[in-house]
């Protein structure tokens, strides 16, 4: 079952939202994203761990520090690494 809404979004959100050819699809996956980690998040604390949204975004800081580390020569290594390695498996298995 579904249900229409409206909604009123600030002007940056609404001229996002003009780029998508089915915004009802966009939004529903993004607000169920969003369910999927407060579930987490909640599933985590029942276990002990205490997340803030500073660790949170502390930890999205570093992961974007990362990923502007991996150069294309770097990226080029590992898969030479991984091409390797897979060979290496294969003789083993064969």
């Amino acid at each position: 079952m579904t249900k229409k809404i409206a909604i009123s979004v600030p002007d940056d959100v609404a001229e996002r939202l003009a780029e998508e050819p089915n915004v009802s699809a966009f939004v529903t996956e993004s607000i169920r994203r969003r369910m999927a980690g407060e579930s987490t998040r909640r599933a985590l604390e029942q276990v002990g761990f205490k997340i803030t949204d500073e660790a949170l975004e502390e930890a999205g800081r570093k992961l974007d520090q990362a990923h502007r580390a991996i150069t294309p020569e770097l990226r080029a290594k590992a898969a030479a690494l991984l091409s390797e390695a897979s060979r290496g498996r294969m003789q083993v298995g064969g």
